[in-house]
Order: structure tokens, then C-alpha cells, then sequence
């Protein structure tokens, strides 16, 4: 089983975990280490359907706090005029993406309603724990094949394209 490590600031790696009966799941404990505040708080974002993120809540909050603020110096501007419906759906999405959640002892994580069936699992399920270089990821194995599986071939690239 692989884990998750820290390769000065990128989070690799990944690792299944089991879902109890309760929707925890025990994630590593260096992984809750470098994603917690002192109050053991991170951050839990929808991504994409069958994906949920974890992220150190200021790390977060930083980035949601740039981007509403640059939606409302546009705003003020009138740079959004005529964009109301877009403002609607950031605003919805910015309602329900994500929320605060407190790791317990061990690492252990409650996965709220709502999250759990955007990632689609049930009691007794595996989720693939992945580093995702700036965040830790919380995959529904069967949507993890699939993404990687289409994201593999374009690796080469991507990589070249990051790195030089």
C-alpha cells in the first residue's frame, strides 16, 4: 500500500482507506498533520462528482477570499453587467462546495451529508486517498480509475509543460 508523503510542499502519493458504518474515514496521520490547523480544522470541497478535497483552512479561505473580492470590485465597476445568472451560479456553488471539518483522534473524518453522496460511496466502501500536489484528494475508487486512466497518456506533457 502506497502512502501519502510530503515532498517539500507537494502532497503525493495515494492510499485506499475503508468507510466505517458511520462514514469516518481514518486518514494517515502526517497527511491530518499537514492538513489541520491547532483546533484540528481543515477544509472539505466538492470537486468534480465522485471528488472531494481536503485543504488547510487558511490556504482555503485565502483563496476564496481573493476570489470574492475580485467578483465584487467587478461588480462595482459594472464589468459584470449583464452576468447576473453567473453571479447566481458562483454564488450557489460557493454556498455548497464546501465546509468546515474538524479530523479527530487518529486522523478520523466524518464525511457530512451531502458529501458523501457527491462522492458517491457507502458504509463499508474504499476511498482512494490521493496527493494532489496543494491539497489531499478523496477519490470513489471506480471514478479514480477512470480520471487517471484518461489523464495518464497526457502525463508526458504535462509534466514537460510544468517543468520547463
Amino acid at each position: 500500500m502506497a502512502e501519502i508523503v510530503n515532498h517539500d510542499g507537494l502532497l503525493l502519493g495515494e492510499t485506499p482507506r475503508a468507510l466505517d458504518d458511520r462514514y469516518r474515514l481514518s486518514l494517515p496521520g502526517e497527511v491530518a498533520d499537514m492538513l489541520t490547523d491547532e483546533n484540528n480544522i481543515c477544509l472539505l470541497a466538492k470537486e468534480r462528482p465522485g471528488c472531494l478535497s481536503l485543504w488547510p483552512k487558511a490556504v482555503w479561505q485565502q483563496k476564496i477570499n481573493d476570489g470574492i473580492e475580485l467578483v465584487r470590485s467587478k461588480i462595482k465597476t459594472g464589468r459584470l453587467e449583464g452576468r447576473i445568472a453567473d453571479v447566481q451560479a458562483l454564488g450557489r456553488l460557493l454556498s455548497t462546495r464546501h465546509r468546515e471539518v474538524t479530523l479527530a483522534g487518529r486522523g478520523r473524518l466524518v464525511l457530512p451529508e451531502g458529501f458523501r453522496e457527491f462522492l458517491g460511496v457507502t458504509p463499508g466502501d474504499n476511498v482512494m486517498v490521493v496527493g494532489a500536489a496543494v491539497c489531499i484528494e478523496l477519490w470513489n475508487p471506480a471514478v479514480w480509475a477512470d480520471a487517471i486512466g484518461q489523464q495518464m497518456p497526457e502525463f508526458r506533457q504535462l509534466f514537460d509543460g510544468l517543468t520547463a
